[in-house]
């Protein structure tokens, strides 16, 4: 059976993307730590995925990026992209559905996955309330950025988490890995 699993970065106030049109200006808090040196587990997680999922907004954010970082494959969920937005060099790399999560999580298993990257707030919100992530790393960046784009929104329940670890960085970034509980 398929599972979601995520991996993500907020600033300490619980935000993951600025609010801004400009997606070259949504992550560059991010890219203000001094993190060199430091494994955060990153790679590891990328390498136990059989590919990822995201938003257009988190799609739109990595266009900006000089190279795609990804050589897994990529499933985009929108109701407004068309095919035609997907850069030529990114064909055969990401697609484009419109599938709500739990149609997206039985389709990507029909295709043998196992483990899904559930990646983009929204996208992180829709598939917790659905029950379709496993697990969650989360790392805490040492920045307050004041307004964005928060990781949790209006959630249709409880979710209740079990604490499994956190690692402390010397850069100041704190990750925690917490287990869904599905009961």
């Amino acid at each position: 059976m398929i599972t979601g699993h995520v991996f993500i970065a907020t600033s300490l106030d619980g935000y993951v993307a600025r609010k801004t049109d400009d997606p070259e200006h949504r992550l560059d808090w991010l890219m203000k730590q001094d993190t060199v040196g430091e494994d955060h587990g990153y790679d590891a997680f990328v390498d136990s995925v059989d590919g990822l999922v995201m938003g257009r907004g988190s799609f739109e954010t990595l266009l900006a990026f000089e190279d795609w970082p990804y050589q897994k494959p990529v499933v985009v969920m929108s109701k407004t992209l068309e095919p035609e937005d997907i850069p030529t060099d990114l064909e055969g790399k990401v697609e484009l559905t419109s599938l709500p999560p739990r149609d997206v999580m039985n389709m990507l298993e029909k295709r043998g996955w196992t483990r899904a990257y559930i990646d983009g707030g929204k996208i992180i919100q829709s598939f917790l309330n659905e029950g379709l992530i496993a697990d969650l790393t989360l790392t805490r960046i040492p920045i307050l950025i004041g307004n964005g784009l928060p990781l949790f929104g209006d959630l249709e329940r409880d979710i209740d988490l079990k604490h499994m670890k956190t690692q402390v960085f010397e850069s100041g970034l704190v990750t925690s890995f917490y287990q869904i509980d599905q009961s």
